[in-house]
């Protein structure tokens, strides 16, 4: 039996095609641009997993959607919310996780988990880009600088500067006005990268974070957001791998479940 799961992030669309239950091997995946149209490029990023593991879509037995665009994906066979793909996804992979911290584009949530994966609790700041994915890729624009390297920059840090916005308008212009008053780039990521954590932390004090903690997403692979959590929380966080395809990883999962419970 070979599933897949689907997530349409406001930003990127992830597919992963998972084999049967007995192994949950991940035969291929894909990551693409959501864009303005989130239908097409569900088909292009399950297309693409598709071609990643030799397959064709009759291959497939089952298919679920997750994340903000689920009800756009014509050939999913049903949908479910990503807070519970996302539980899923990481009680997988890091099973002692009790706290998910997922960061994506335009989005972030604190999910409090069950052991099993099951969700206690879980706050999300969609309202605010702040804290997101999108917010990095503002502030490295100002910055010159390219997103992915972001985290080592920040790593050289000296004597890291105060960003005293959580606003991604107002931060900006704090940003450039940083760096026109001479500031090193490396001493203001590393200040960006403790206002994300600090708002952060604060999402994850709302659903009562209890550790292991874990992060997902794709600001996840920012090494200077994780560490500056870690110095805010006192406590590690674990980083899986691929952490930005975790809720895909869930639906197929889930889809495992239903198509042999059908």
């Amino acid at each position: 039996m070979i599933v897949a799961g689907v997530d349409v992030g406001s930003l990127t669309v992830k597919a992963l095609l998972l084999a049967a239950r007995d192994t949950h091997r991940v035969l291929g995946q894909r990551v693409v641009v959501t864009g303005a149209r989130a239908a097409a490029a569900a088909q292009v990023a399950y297309d693409g997993a598709l071609a990643d593991a030799g397959l064709d879509p009759t291959d497939v037995t089952y298919v679920l959607a997750t994340g903000y665009g689920r009800a756009r994906v014509p050939f999913a066979h049903d949908q479910v919310t990503e807070i519970t793909c996302h539980a899923r996804g990481i009680a997988h992979l890091l099973p002692e996780t009790r706290t998910l911290l997922d960061v994506g584009g335009q989005d972030s949530k604190a999910i409090r988990l069950r052991p099993g994966g099951r969700v206690a609790d879980f706050a999300m700041n969609d309202k605010c880009a702040a804290g997101t994915g999108r917010f990095l890729e503002v502030m490295a624009r100002a910055l010159e600088v390219d997103v992915a390297d972001l985290g080592a920059l920040g790593a050289r840090a000296r004597d890291p500067a105060h960003i005293s916005s959580t606003c991604t308008v107002f931060a900006e212009s704090e940003v450039v006005g940083l760096v026109g008053a001479g500031r090193h780039p490396a001493d203001i990521v590393a200040g960006l990268h403790a206002s994300i954590a600090q708002r952060l932390v604060g999402l994850l004090h709302q659903v009562g974070a209890t550790p292991p903690v874990a992060m997902s997403g794709g600001v996840a692979y920012n090494a200077g957001v994780v560490r500056a959590l870690e110095a805010q929380l006192g406590a590690p966080v674990s980083v899986p791998p691929g952490p930005q395809v975790v809720g895909a990883l869930g639906a197929a999962l889930i889809a495992l479940d239903k198509a042999a419970c059908p």
